[in-house]
């Protein structure tokens, strides 16, 4: 099984980086391809149509396959995001968090894989009796939205003591080591963000990046108070784990009165415009403590490719 992901998509390393909204644009969608993972395209809820479109096609530029990654509750007010995906006809699509399974059939009816992140063993029976094609293990370690209920590497090994379908493991692995790890419990492949976010080509401005490169392992929290700020319309079944700052330290266990205050609101708003990292939302993983540079993706390719050197060691162990 740990020759899916590869063979499937080409690829020379087993790597997706994972789909990351106002992160994972097409530039560095396209680099991640280019240098030999699986990039997706992170289209998050207040996107357009033509927004995916126009990145799609720069991600498609490379020539290589690559990934777009959607919310299944903004699908399903925005249709038109789906629409859009199936006109550019990516290699991958991620459809997490909320309904997905109406949207299933028609894009592997159109040739595309599909797979869906899970957070629970729950999670993954629903994804198994949808008929997705792969399922990524997004352990409460990852960055960005999901659940916080169990750890990466249990929950890897009850899935793939689960189903025969092709899984990926997301949600702590930071560098080639922890690629290696998951590799040989019998994943196909990392699904890999925090690692992406301070590159290059990622979106990420630059008074992020460097609060980013700043971060330790124990600076994130998992919550709901930044989308309680942003009324961007995500379930409170789905909290996010983001760097932890002032704002959120103001409003973490008020989240319910923060959804209809308006200078809450209001100052969350301008601080995202604003890329103030003492108020905006950074998500990212327990994985940030890794960060130490601005690299390129290419470069990050790189260094988890040398994942087969740990894997050779513990096999000499």
């Amino acid at each position: 099984m740990g020759g899916w992901l590869t063979e499937t998509f080409g690829l020379s390393v087993p790597v997706v980086a994972a789909p990351m909204a106002n992160v994972s644009g097409g530039r560095l969608t396209a680099a991640v391809s280019a240098a030999g993972g699986l990039g997706m395209l992170g289209a998050g809820s207040a996107v357009s149509a033509d927004w995916i479109r126009t990145e799609g096609a720069i991600a498609a530029a490379s020539g290589k396959p690559y990934g777009v990654g959607l919310m299944a509750w903004s699908v399903k007010d925005r249709p038109e995001h789906l629409d859009a995906v199936l006109e550019l006809k990516p290699a991958l699509v991620s459809l997490s968090f909320g309904d997905y399974s109406p949207y299933v059939e028609p894009l592997r009816a159109a040739g595309i894989v599909v797979t869906t992140q899970a957070g629970t063993v729950a999670d993954a029976r629903e994804a198994i009796a949808a008929g997705v094609d792969a399922i990524v293990v997004r352990g409460a370690e990852a960055g960005g939205h999901g659940r916080n209920e169990v750890g990466t590497l249990p929950l890897l090994q009850a899935i793939l003591d689960l189903t025969d379908l092709p899984v990926l493991a997301g949600g702590g692995i930071s560098g080639p080591r922890g690629l290696a790890a998951v590799l040989a419990a019998g994943a196909a492949g990392g699904w890999i963000g925090t690692a992406f976010l301070t590159c290059e080509e990622a979106l990420t401005p630059e008074s992020s990046r460097q609060r980013l490169l700043e971060a330790d392992e124990t600076d994130t929290v998992y919550g709901t108070v930044f989308d309680a700020a942003s009324r961007a319309g995500w379930p409170d079944e789905f909290g996010g784990r983001a760097l932890r700052n002032t704002f959120y330290d103001t409003w973490e266990g008020k989240e319910a009165a923060l959804k209809s205050d308006d200078e809450g609101h209001a100052q969350y708003v301008a601080a995202t415009r604003a890329a103030d990292p003492t108020a905006a939302s950074l998500y990212a993983g327990q994985g940030v403590g890794a960060l130490h540079k601005t690299t390129t993706a290419a470069e990050v390719i790189q260094t988890l490719a040398t994942y087969k050197t740990y894997l050779q060691a513990a096999v000499t162990a």
